[in-house]
């Protein structure tokens, strides 16, 4: 049976924390039992770091104690994904390689959400290198769907949302590049945004110009959402891209009038596979959704050859990110990162060249199309989660996908367009998994995106089909052992450093 207190979102937990109602070790006690009963069922969570979250938690019950000026997340749990680096606690990206690596310091990102109050309980599951969106690895493991612990929880934030979804941490990071937030946050019922290049900025990105790789908040819903991503940013010299935006920009969250809105909509943006079932379910939203904006059309884009320039583009990121380890020992690295490297090995500097000049078409096109609307719409996804065993979805529709991440298109051509996307959580699809709206804004234009997003959940929260589903923990199996079949080198936990 669940503790009531990680039922609440995060912004309640917090307002309660500031007025003395709850302790943030209560709070913290209460995550690490809902931990202890469930991970076991989705193996969403990896390495954990308990003692010195009590701990934090024990301090941060003192501020409270003596009226001291409190952050926006002051005493919340915090779930970090595994490719992300964090201070005392193992860190392993998922990789057999780096299964004994602990980082001496905190990414930038994370280290000012622990400036602004939170407590770092645990690490969250990721594919090796964060290839690929099925989140497995032979160090972890498989993350299990929380809706069904057969079927994939995408990827590569999966541990993340998969460990929202069933209310193991309030709060939690992920990281894109061709989907990764969006995909598991759309695949687990829960909320994951991609934000403009440089919002939050971040200083572990080998390549600082490179707009690709992302990092970003998830949470259950979006004022939640809110809350993460304005204590995210801030100022950060060693990232190039780093764009200086006020916090206030993002929260508190504007109120939005949807009866004013201008929205535009493509079921497959006119270039990506998509499963008859997802564009049924697609339409039927589209359908709720016209009844509440003032304008809700399909809009045509002129994208090129964006799944050329994307091959082009990730694996020029692959290989400056794991280009030594490569060449060291290609069998230390997951099937997916090697066939980035084998890509990029094959690549001339007219290659290259070409694909950042059609990568600036693809965004311009996306920017004059959003001159005429406020936000366009579509599926996030798709497919339906599948078993985690199969890899990735080799067919969709009964076309044959040239590589494992294409059929992540839905998503990697707005990463591509390099505007803000947020994936939105509404109702199930046919086979009862849950869908996801991606929604796409203008650049830099994240705050107003969010309300946006928040204003839709509104409309649709007490609406029995279309608000967000949650998934039946009771039913989550205890045995892990098919879940962690392809564990094949299991992390090893170095002296002192906080472990699973």
């Amino acid at each position: 049976m669940e503790n009531a207190i990680v039922n609440l979102s995060a912004r309640q937990l917090r307002m309660m924390i500031g007025r003395k109602a709850i302790s943030p070790v209560e709070v913290v006690n209460a995550y690490i039992e809902q931990i202890e009963n469930f991970n076991a069922g989705i193996n969403a969570i990896c390495a954990t770091d308990f003692e010195r979250a009590l701990n934090a938690a024990k301090v941060a019950e003192q501020a409270v104690m003596n009226s001291e000026s409190l952050g926006r997340l002051h005493g919340l749990p915090l779930g970090v994904k595994d490719l992300t680096e964090t201070a005392g606690l193992l860190t392993t990206f998922g990789n057999i390689d780096k299964r004994a690596h602990v980082p001496d310091r905190d990414n930038s990102m994370v280290a000012r959400l622990r400036q602004a109050g939170a407590i770092v309980l645990a690490k969250t599951n990721t594919p090796d290198m964060g290839a690929g969106a099925n989140t497995r690895n032979a160090v972890w493991g498989a993350t299990g769907n929380p809706f069904n612990p057969k079927l994939n929880a995408g990827g590569s934030s999966g541990g993340s949302a998969a460990a929202l979804a069933t209310n193991m941490v309030p709060l939690a990071t992920g990281t894109d590049v061709g989907g990764s937030l969006r995909i598991p946050a759309a695949l687990c019922g829960i909320v994951g945004m991609r934000p403009s290049p440089g919002m939050i900025g971040q200083d572990s990105r080998k390549l600082g110009w490179h707009v690709l790789n992302i990092i970003g908040p998830m949470a259950r819903n979006v004022e939640d959402l809110a809350l993460l991503f304005a204590s995210s940013m801030g100022e950060d010299r060693l990232d190039p891209l780093a764009y200086p935006a006020n916090p206030q920009v993002v929260w508190p969250i504007k109120d939005i009038d949807l009866a004013t809105l201008r929205v535009g909509y493509t079921e497959d943006f006119g270039c990506c596979s998509v499963d008859p079932m997802i564009r049924r379910a697609f339409r039927l939203r589209i359908q709720a959704i016209s009844r509440h904006v003032s304008i809700c059309e399909p809009i045509e884009l002129n994208l090129g050859n964006v799944h050329r320039a994307f091959d082009v583009l990730r694996a020029e990121g692959f290989l400056a990110q794991m280009g030594q380890s490569y060449e060291k020992d290609p069998d230390s690295l997951s099937s997916n990162v090697r066939a980035n490297m084998e890509i990029a090995r094959q690549l001339t500097l007219s290659d290259r060249a070409w694909a950042h000049l059609e990568q600036t078409s693809i965004m311009q096109s996306f920017a004059r199309k959003l001159r005429d609307y406020d936000v366009i719409l579509s599926p996030t996804t798709p497919v339906s989660p599948f078993p985690w065993e199969k890899l990735y979805a080799d067919e969709i529709d009964g076309q044959k996908m040239d590589n494992y991440y294409q059929w992540l298109a839905l998503t990697y051509v707005v990463t591509l367009s390099t505007h803000p996307a947020l994936s939105l959580p509404m109702g199930l699809d046919e086979c009862q998994m849950p869908f996801g709206i991606q929604m796409i804004g203008p650049l830099h234009q994240d705050g107003r995106l969010i309300a946006i997003a928040k204003a839709f959940e509104s409309a649709f929260e007490d609406d029995l089909i279309l608000k967000r589903p949650i998934p039946d923990t009771s039913k989550l199996r205890k045995d892990t052992a098919g879940l962690r079949t392809i564990v094949t080198h299991p992390p090893i936990f170095p002296e002192g450093a906080a472990t699973a």
